[in-house]
């Protein structure tokens, strides 16, 4: 058996109907309450909140205007806008009751009822209700996200001189429509350059896409990014939109763009430039409206002159550049970082908050962080989880033995382990942080290095 739910308020000048109404519905809700003399309906709603309100048109004796319908229905819905109201109303009073739909009521049951017509229209109200209470707790929620994330620079920390450059252009570029470069090396924030770009930018209110091509297969390209219809090929069940379609209107980020061989290339180019889509197995053109942002951490000005990436398509995603500067050359900026991560996580795992002494300071700083902002970041993590002190010391912490000059490996100790974690640091420093070409340099693929970083904390 169901359990009842709902409650519901009826106001009628007419006893029998209340009586009525009362017997039928407490058998299928969890609630019913009565009230003669619509003036009482002030303190009702002040001291209990109703799912549905049933709400006769006319009280005075022998009134059928509805005017003291219309008053109270406003009345109502000036104290709970999201309340469903259901007039009880005679035949002669349809026209009325539609006209007060129109102006805020959700249905209308005509006297005398149908008890299994009035009971599915309750039912209806009840999950009307509903649905509009979670609309409202999903919007309040959604307020207080956009609030918490729209505040300026909100995972942007620096004071240094470049990270001071980054914050202007954006602020300079944001409001216009203008395709945007973002270049740096793996971990320094570039997707976090992206979203503050789409915050504060006239499409604030759209969607924000991001997708990482260097998880884009050649064969899925297509697809992915221009949808396809129906039976385009074996596994195409259903039409389905691509990322530029879902993205219009809003802001477009593609990630490791240079990763794209050049057919590829030549697609997207050509996507651009005529600002429509074709669905793959479709030969119909769909337009797009998307603010588009690229980033990469490869040299892309090389690859031009090496044929590697097209020149056009350069000129269309870099109307303005933005280069993010890799950790090592902000470190004045560590220390706030550090401040803002041990915040975040000492939060997110219930630990009281965790400071570092001025040694292991002094180590964070002097280390080179090859991963940048993100290896920062992870280091923090992992010192929080682990350690039992409210201060952390340079044992918190993993830092290589021995940091060696770039053309060479020392190995100082013969643990297995820790040979491994230095040649993934080595390899990667190398790399400038480029996850995908140390994988390929160590004989790996990305999921596996990932499983690595895990293991060892990296």
């Amino acid at each position: 058996m169901n359990k009842k739910t709902g409650k519901i308020l009826v106001v009628d000048d007419d006893e029998d109907i209340l009586q009525a109404a009362r017997l039928l519905l407490k058998q299928h809700v969890a609630q019913v309450d009565t009230e003669m003399d619509p003036k009482a309906m002030s303190s009702l709603l002040k001291n209990e909140t109703y799912d549905v309100i049933l709400l006769d048109m006319n009280f005075a004796k022998g009134a059928t205007s509805g005017k003291e319908g219309f008053y109270w229905l406003n009345k109502i819905l000036d104290i709970d806008s999201s309340v469903v109201i259901i007039l009880i109303t005679a035949f002669g009073d349809v026209e009325m009751a539609v006209r007060a739909v129109k102006e805020g009521a959700t249905d209308f049951v005509l006297k005398p009822w149908q008890n299994e017509k009035l009971i599915a229209t309750v039912n209806t109200a009840i999950s009307l209700r509903r649905t509009r209470q979670e609309a409202d707790n999903l919007r309040s929620r959604q307020k207080l996200l956009s609030a918490d994330l729209d505040q300026p620079f909100h995972d942007f920390i620096g004071q240094s001189p470049t990270m001071q450059t980054v914050f202007k252009t954006v602020q300079k570029v944001a409001k216009t429509d203008a395709n945007i470069l973002i270049l740096g090396d793996n971990g320094t924030g570039k997707e976090l350059v992206a979203r503050e770009l789409h915050r504060q930018s006239q499409r604030a209110d759209d969607v924000f896409i991001s997708v990482d091509m260097g998880a884009v297969s050649e064969t899925l390209f297509e697809s992915e990014l221009f949808g396809h219809v129906k039976g385009a090929f074996t596994d195409a069940r259903e039409d389905r939109a691509g990322r530029f379609e879902i993205a219009s209107g809003g802001t477009l980020f593609l990630d490791e763009i240079c990763n794209l061989p050049l057919t590829l290339q030549a697609k997207l180019l050509t996507v651009l430039e005529n600002r429509t889509v074709i669905r793959l197995g479709s030969n119909k053109p769909i337009s797009i409206d998307v603010r588009l942002i690229c980033a990469t951490n490869m040299p892309v000005h090389e690859m031009v002159v090496v044929n590697k990436f097209r020149q056009d398509l350069l000129y269309r995603i870099n109307t303005v550049e933005i280069r993010m500067p890799p950790l090592k050359d902000r470190p004045e900026d560590i220390p706030l970082l550090v401040d803002h991560f041990l915040k975040i996580y000492c939060k997110k795992y219930n630990k009281p908050l965790k400071r570092l002494n001025l040694a292991t300071l002094k180590r964070v700083e002097k280390y080179h962080w090859p991963g940048n902002v993100r290896e920062l970041q992870h280091a923090i993590e992992r010192a929080v989880i682990m350690s039992d002190s409210t201060v952390l010391q340079p044992s918190d912490f993993f830092f290589p033995a021995v940091e060696t000059r770039e053309d060479s490996l020392v190995i100082d100790d013969y643990n297995l382990e820790e040979i491994e974690k230095l040649i993934i640091r080595k390899v990667l420093s190398k790399h400038a942080g480029n996850i995908s070409h140390a994988a390929k340099e160590l004989g790996l693929s990305r999921t596996s290095l990932y499983r690595r970083f895990e293991k060892y904390g990296l």
